[in-house]
């Protein structure tokens, strides 16, 4: 892990001997560094302050997801909670706490939120419970995947990419708008054969039958960077191939160039000068926790009770409208 905290925790820079991908920008990012990238950006964000009485909110620094990676294997519940439950008694002994109760904090992930909520004190439950300690709960969380509680929030995954220029990203997306597509769709992951039911396993069957339709990047062979998502089971009746080709052409030109939109506010910029003008995640992501808080604050202000719903449960946050047509 010690490498890939070189360069404010994006890693060694990526050799580009053929010059494919644009110099200073791209590096060996370890996902699981985002709680420490992020913790690096906040260091010189301009609006920090050490006056606490006047802040927004307030930021806790605590290395929550690397903590949890060394005890995630072979360690009782006692060790695996034993950070978290000293984390939250430090917090709610300071004064910054009583202000609103835990409810302008917020802390940040490189773990998926269900790494830290673990429902039973059974020994072979996984994770920590972190996030249904009390005072946990009055906190909010943004880790690289969320779950159905209203005090978790996604945000993106550290890719590669970090460009230090808004010109670096309008020459990403242009080269992206140019590149030839020969595929009509990509997936990227891992059977999961103990499965059935496995969504994921139906859609890389449906790639591997489409022969050059579809491209596979197996992660069963040495991909570093996949993501497998844990909850991929259901009911599955799309057929990929014939779906997608149902779409005009014009309509995949218009979808393209949204995704290539998103460029910017899907990457953690590196170092910045202030006249740059584009979002990048830790942007994005601050301003959302803000106006979360804000509204929490405006809620005490009325009067009202701040803790209904804050740390609730809610199944509607992973509700899609149904695929198909409306593609």
């Amino acid at each position: 892990m010690c490498p890939y905290l070189d360069n404010l925790s994006f890693g060694p820079e990526i050799e580009n001997p053929e010059d494919v991908l644009m110099n200073n920008s791209w590096f060996l990012t370890n996902q699981f560094l985002l709680e420490v990238i992020f913790h690096n950006r906040m260091k010189r964000y301009e609006c920090l302050t050490n006056d606490s009485s006047i802040a927004s909110a307030v930021f806790v620094p605590f290395y929550v997801g690397l903590d949890m990676s060394l005890y995630l294997w072979g360690f009782n519940i006692t060790e695996r909670d034993s950070a978290s439950l000293a984390l939250v008694k430090w917090l709610s002994e300071k004064p910054e706490w009583k202000r609103m109760w835990g409810r302008d904090h917020f802390l940040v992930a490189g773990r998926i939120a269900w790494d830290f909520r673990r429902q039973s004190d059974n020994e072979s439950d996984w994770g920590s419970k972190l996030r249904f300690l009390p005072e946990s709960k009055n906190m909010s969380m943004l880790s690289i995947e969320s779950s159905s509680w209203n005090n978790d929030y996604a945000i993106p995954y550290p890719t590669c990419f970090h460009p230090s220029k808004d010109s670096e990203i309008f020459q990403w997306q242009d080269r992206m708008r140019r590149q030839k597509r020969r595929y009509l769709f990509s997936f990227a992951g891992a059977p999961r054969p103990e499965y059935q039911n496995s969504i994921r396993g139906k859609i890389i069957d449906q790639c591997l039958a489409s022969k050059n339709q579809c491209k596979l990047l197996d992660c069963n062979y040495g991909a570093t960077n996949c993501d497998n998502p844990v909850n991929d089971l259901g009911e599955w009746k799309i057929n990929l191939n014939e779906t997608l080709l149902r779409i005009p052409e014009d309509r995949i030109s218009a979808l393209r160039e949204e995704v290539i939109k998103l460029i910017p506010r899907v990457v953690y910029a590196g170092s910045r000068s202030r006249s740059e003008t584009l979002e990048d995640s830790f942007d994005l992501a601050v301003k959302g926790i803000l106006e979360r808080i804000k509204s929490v604050r405006g809620m005490i202000r009325e009067g009202k009770d701040s803790s209904i719903g804050f740390a609730d449960g809610d199944d509607y946050k992973y509700t899609f409208p149904p695929y198909g047509d409306g593609i």
